[in-house]
């Protein structure tokens, strides 16, 4: 166990006595309250957990806490980019499950080009699973984000 010091969403956390080898996802969701960070696959496969560390996609669930450096943004840190009302206009949420993955890594896809092509999205995004299958949706909203 180990003391852990956290920037999330702008704010400093202290974790106190944190278990060695614990996810950020972990710490996120049962030591910080964050629960918009998913864990489905817990291997990194699925991108539910995904969050941003300095701006870059992270999976979450196989990032150890401990080794965390930088700025981390969550699915509640962006509550208010327009991406998460483009993603509820264009009925890209279904079930729900991934959307938060799918938001966090569109929100650095369009700070990075914010007209990015079809063919760019699905590069982009390729890390991000939708069981429901709303690919067609997801672009949509990442397409027409700022509209």
């Amino acid at each position: 166990m180990s003391d852990l010091e956290l920037t999330v969403n702008g704010h400093s956390y202290d974790v106190r006595g944190a278990r060695v080898g614990i996810s950020l996802a972990q710490v996120l969701r049962e030591e910080l309250g964050m629960t918009g960070t998913k864990i489905a696959c817990n291997e990194g496969h699925c991108g539910a957990c995904t969050v941003q560390i300095d701006g870059v996609p992270t999976l979450s669930c196989i990032t150890l806490a401990h080794a965390v450096e930088g700025e981390v943004t969550t699915i509640e840190g962006l509550r208010e980019h327009p991406l998460v009302d483009a993603f509820v206009q264009a009925d890209a949420v279904q079930c729900g499950f991934c959307t938060p993955g799918q938001v966090v890594s569109a929100a650095a896809l369009v700070a990075a080009n914010p007209t990015p092509t079809v063919d760019e999205i699905r590069h982009h995004m390729a890390g991000n699973i939708c069981r429901c299958g709303t690919y067609p949706r997801i672009e949509e909203a990442i397409l027409h984000w700022r509209d």
